[in-house]
């Protein structure tokens, strides 16, 4: 006769609880409510006979029999947890073809890179350096990075960063005392990418008056752009994925205080059919994991 096991649900419930000692918060981690945690609580009480927590007021303790129960449930789901990793990760083997936005990948994931390529030596990963959008269907890429509206059809989608603009500057010409105010643009050479609709963006948001958003040359790739402000050739419009290294190195300053959201955003795409196959969940964890200690760092402008 197979051995009777209580229900997961409430296992997870009870582990989450005990770990918080706390039912709101148990409720938060499993996207649940606190009547459903306390539900399945009561459901494993029964099931066990012996009362699991004690409740005072707004505190909340484990019974001697929640504490003895407590410590083996939580080493049995991180079991699972180590068991599920390890059989994801025997699945996530092979060649994975990545296409990203040169600058980008330049800029942003190739100095990451050795880090999924260490947690993951089965996986073989090439990059392709492109600014078009893939044919799945036609082309060899797994998955790619994209730069835009964040609007994919077909396509299932995980956004990176939502971008945010700035400009930026050479510390001397920040320095030089040129460089004041919004205003002082207009003695000053524009560096733009591809478009110049981010500067006319930033200049209306900030109210400059008399700044010409389209004077200053124009270069095909935002990496050429920083290139030249590094030069101390003018003053380009800093994408806060694009500009970080440079300004945590003080390679580059912002001189101003205004930041304007770009309405674009960095995203993983990869065809729906395809999301779930061991080698793509396991770069799209690791990246995602990447885009996470940015924002718990706080290092994006």
């Amino acid at each position: 006769m197979p051995r009777r096991l209580p229900p997961l649900n409430s296992l997870r419930a009870f582990e989450a609880a005990a770990r918080h000692l706390s039912f709101t918060k148990a409720a938060e981690e499993l996207f649940v409510t606190q009547a459903a945690i306390s539900h399945q609580i009561k459901a494993l009480e029964d099931y066990l006979g012996v009362e699991l927590f004690i409740r005072r007021n707004r505190k909340l303790l484990l019974t001697d029999e929640g504490q003895l129960y407590w410590p083996k449930i939580r080493d049995i789901f991180e079991k699972l947890v180590n068991a599920t990793e390890q059989v994801k990760a025997q699945g996530a083997t092979g060649s994975l073809t990545v296409s990203v936005i040169p600058t980008f990948a330049t800029l942003w994931l190739v100095p990451r890179l050795a880090e999924f390529s260490q947690q993951y030596p089965e996986i073989d990963v090439r990059i392709k350096a492109s600014d078009t959008e893939v044919d799945f269907v036609r082309e060899d890429v797994d998955i790619a990075v994209y730069y835009g509206k964040g609007e994919y059809a077909g396509l299932h989608c995980d956004q990176l960063f939502q971008e945010h603009l700035t400009p930026v500057c050479s510390p001397a010409l920040a320095e030089s005392g040129t460089l004041n105010s919004p205003q002082d643009l207009a003695n000053h050479t524009l560096l733009h990418d591809a478009t110049t609709d981010e500067w006319r963006t930033w200049i209306k948001h900030a109210e400059v008056q008399g700044v010409n958003p389209d004077q200053g040359p124009v270069f095909s790739h935002s990496g050429m752009v920083l290139q030249a402000a590094r030069h101390g050739q003018g003053v380009a419009m800093g994408h806060s994925v694009l500009s970080q290294m440079d300004l945590d190195t003080a390679r580059l300053v912002a001189p101003f205080d205004i930041v304007v959201d770009s309405g674009h955003s960095y995203d993983l795409v990869c065809p729906e059919n395809s999301h779930d196959r061991p080698k793509i969940v396991a770069f799209r964890e690791w990246l995602l994991s990447k885009v996470n200690e940015d924002v718990d760092d706080e290092v994006l402008y």
